[in-house]
């Protein structure tokens, strides 16, 4: 009698990443997660025979590329971030938290793409009934006789919808709460996950029919399931946003059509949710004059620039005990060794003073292009020293208060200057790079090696022109983009030119 193979043998594999193990393990010794690990039985015995194929190779040049061309959905913001629109046959992961306005956003899609014509929109929904559907569509102006809404939690019921109907866009509203009775456990669960999208994947590729996945997210920020769904899928999407705030960002991680490190931008209405051209004006604030605590940077969100405020607020304790550090939408690791840096290169002592640090408009400006606008506002804000509203200041610093250069510094200087912003304190290693001109009166480059510098350069700033007034801007929708700014005559796409100092 033959002894069984190793692969044959009963074992344990990981449900996230596949992983096998002779034993039981509470946590996946490949992809570290718990609770993951379940018994696997015996492999199935399996021989390699040809089969018949479900069509037949063609020469390359034959096939028709227009079969993979991305149509608009009709909404820029989300176009944008999907590289041009919806491919025919493509799968699309959304997750977000919940009541973040997944399911607004894709009512919108869905309401657009059955007004183009040509092809009907499908909404399943296992989440609400479809009278509440109704009710939002109502509310939004989403409402149209090519639009249709199905409540089903069974796949096999959800397939019967897609035969009766045809769309050329499905929508299901969400993939955990869809169950067939192909793969054991609830709804939910990693085994009908995997079953529910793989058979949802193969429909949209045999159909040619785009499909959006809506997802769930664990507590974590993660995608809800097995990490093998975001492999399977073309396009992952993430939707974020603060309860607190109308902003909202959806992001690519994945993307097989285009770029992956796009961003779109959206407001949240009363009456639906309003893609953000220039979205800019959210994240300033609304005052005429220059205060301390201040300072302006120009953060990237993917690709694109945003003009972002960095407040900070000083406050010296009489009182024993560690004074209290708070930050909001920043990185609070970050901040403290900003901190330290301040102290021990800044000659700014904060060891005995309670630090906030926010920014305006619930924007996260996590990247280190923003570290010298947090250092000049904790400095203005414990001298009490205004930096002049049409001042603003991009770069990294290190430990050793040297100010770095960053990326994507010509972008972030256009934006700078067609929002009106006048000065500009760069790191020093970028000086005599080319900075793409537009014409019109420009932004001016104070470079600055350290930090020390950057904050003798605030200083002399403040002395000469605390009295200027900050650029007003206002958030716009579409593809209009405002004049703003003490350069409001020249603030328009094109007419503003960058010149270096």
């Amino acid at each position: 009698m033959t002894k069984p193979s190793a692969a044959r043998k009963l074992g344990f594999r990981c449900t996230e990443c596949g992983s096998l193990s002779p034993r039981w393990l509470g946590r996946c010794g490949e992809c570290q997660a718990w609770g993951t690990v379940a018994e696997a039985g015996a492999a199935p015995r399996r021989t390699l025979t040809p089969a018949p194929v479900t069509r037949a190779a063609r020469p390359i040049g034959e096939l028709d590329p227009d079969d993979a061309r991305a149509r608009p959905t009709g909404v820029a913001e989300l176009d944008r971030v999907l590289g041009g629109g919806l491919v025919p046959g493509s799968v699309v992961l959304l997750a977000g938290e919940p009541g973040v306005g997944k399911s607004t956003l894709l009512l919108e899609v869905a309401h657009r793409f059955a007004v183009r014509g040509g092809e009907r929109a499908l909404i399943v929904t296992g989440e609400e009934s479809a009278a509440q559907v109704r009710l939002r569509a109502e509310r939004t102006g989403n409402v149209h006789h090519g639009l249709f809404i199905a409540a089903e939690n069974d796949l096999g019921a959800l397939l019967t919808h897609v035969d009766d109907i045809r769309p050329g866009l499905l929508v299901v509203d969400s993939v955990q709460t869809i169950s067939t009775e192909a793969s054991d456990g609830a709804a939910g669960g990693v085994p009908q996950i995997r079953a529910v999208a793989a058979a949802l994947i193969a429909l949209a590729k045999a159909r040619g029919m785009a499909t959006v996945l809506v997802g769930h997210v664990t507590k974590d920020g993660a995608i809800a399931g097995p990490r093998v769904l975001e492999h399977l899928v073309d396009v992952v999407l993430h939707f974020e946003g603060d309860r607190h705030s109308s902003l909202r960002l959806v992001r690519a991680t994945k993307n097989r059509y285009g770029a992956a490190d796009e961003v779109g931008c959206f407001e949240m209405r009363e009456d639906g949710i309003v893609g953000l051209a220039d979205p800019s004006g959210l994240f300033l604030s609304d005052r005429k004059v220059a205060v301390s605590g201040t300072c302006v940077t120009v953060t990237l969100e993917g690709r694109r620039p945003l003009v972002t405020e960095i407040q900070a607020l000083v406050n010296r304790v009489s009182h024993g005990g560690s004074p209290r550090r708070a930050v909001s939408d920043l990185d609070a690791s970050r901040v403290a060794m900003l901190i330290a840096v301040m102290s021990r290169h800044g000659n700014v002592q904060l060891a005995e003073s309670e630090v906030y640090a926010a920014t305006v408009g619930g924007i996260a400006a996590h990247e280190p292009a923003a570290d010298l606008a947090i250092l000049l506002a904790l400095s203005s804000a414990a001298r009490d020293t205004p930096i002049p509203a049409s001042v603003c200041a991009i770069g990294e610093v290190s430990l050793s208060g040297d100010v770095r250069r960053v990326g994507g510094l010509e972008r972030r200087l256009a934006e700078a200057a067609r929002l009106g912003f006048a000065i500009a304190l760069v790191p020093g290693a970028h000086v005599g790079e080319p900075v793409s001109p537009a014409g019109g009166r420009g932004i001016r480059t104070v470079a600055v090696a350290t930090l020390k510098e950057a904050i003798t350069a605030a200083a002399n700033l403040s002395s000469h022109g605390s009295g200027e007034r900050r650029p007003v801007l206002r958030p716009v929708s579409g593809g209009a983009r405002p004049a703003a700014g003490p350069n409001a005559a020249n603030s328009a796409p094109g007419s503003n030119t960058l010149a270096t100092s």
